[in-house]
């Protein structure tokens, strides 16, 4: 189906955060795929389905061990997990020393996620620029979203990465706003982004939202669901799944020579 990469080229604005969210609610099928070169911590952040932990161990690490053999969907789901709620993860590298020997890996892996038949595939690949080897996966993804806060050094940061991704990238923005100014913000960071030479198929937003963040870490439902994090999720949520095509790659690779 559709491969959407979530990226940041700033601090820490929220990516792991918003990507959880998004997957939670994703109104089609999905996959949440922890590909940060720098390491994630989706394993030591979230309970697995069973209120257990999730195994560090197991995601994408295990399978760059078995993907020199040749990498595709369905070996993708050979590593992944499903934590509370049910949601499928492949959770990421424990941390960024293990890059080193995954340079090779960006590109395989990016092509097998854009395939998945059954599934959109939400990728968070973290703070872009210290890894550029990660532009080939990003090359393969459908669309990626680049997520700002409204600060003026990462409103700066934006700008600076609209420019250096290559021109056939199709690209969103979306700005982790406060709750008391939220369309008065994501209003400026349109301003600021249309000022720019590059075209934008969107800016939207996503509340800032620390205590919906906490509940997302274990209790789903209820007062989680009514969380201003999950509310301008899911208005988010349609609005991306509206930006792709599900079945678009797989029917490209179908007809492929």
């Amino acid at each position: 189906m559709a491969l959407i990469v979530l990226a940041a080229d700033k601090g820490a604005p929220g990516v792991t955060t918003a990507a959880t969210a998004l997957g939670a609610i994703w109104p089609r099928p999905v996959l949440l795929a922890e590909c940060d070169p720098a390491g994630g911590d989706l394993a030591y952040r979230l309970p697995a389905a069973d209120g257990g932990v999730l195994n560090p161990g197991r995601g994408l690490l295990t399978l760059g061990a078995t993907a020199r053999r040749g990498l595709g969907p369905a070996l993708i789901h050979e590593h992944t997990q499903k934590i509370v709620g049910g949601l499928d993860v492949l959770a990421g590298l424990t941390h960024g020393e293990q890059a080193a020997g995954l340079t090779w890996l960006w590109g395989p892996l990016g092509r097998a996620l854009a395939a998945m038949p059954h599934a959109d595939v939400l990728a968070d690949c973290g703070r872009l620029g210290a890894h550029p080897e990660l532009g080939e996966l990003i090359a393969e993804a459908e669309l990626t979203v680049l997520f700002t806060r409204a600060s003026l050094d990462h409103v700066a940061h934006l700008r600076e990465r609209l420019q250096v991704l290559p021109r056939g990238t199709r690209v969103g923005v979306v700005t982790i706003a406060d709750p008391r100014q939220y369309r008065a913000t994501i209003d400026e960071v349109r301003r600021i982004v249309a000022a720019t030479s590059r075209d934008v198929a969107f800016v939207a937003g996503l509340a800032h939202d620390p205590k919906g963040a906490e509940l997302l870490r274990g209790q789903w439902g209820g007062r989680l669901d009514r969380s201003l994090l999950i509310r301008t999720a899911r208005e988010l949520a349609g609005r991306l799944a509206a930006q792709v095509t599900p079945g678009r790659t797989a029917a490209a690779a179908e007809t492929a020579p």
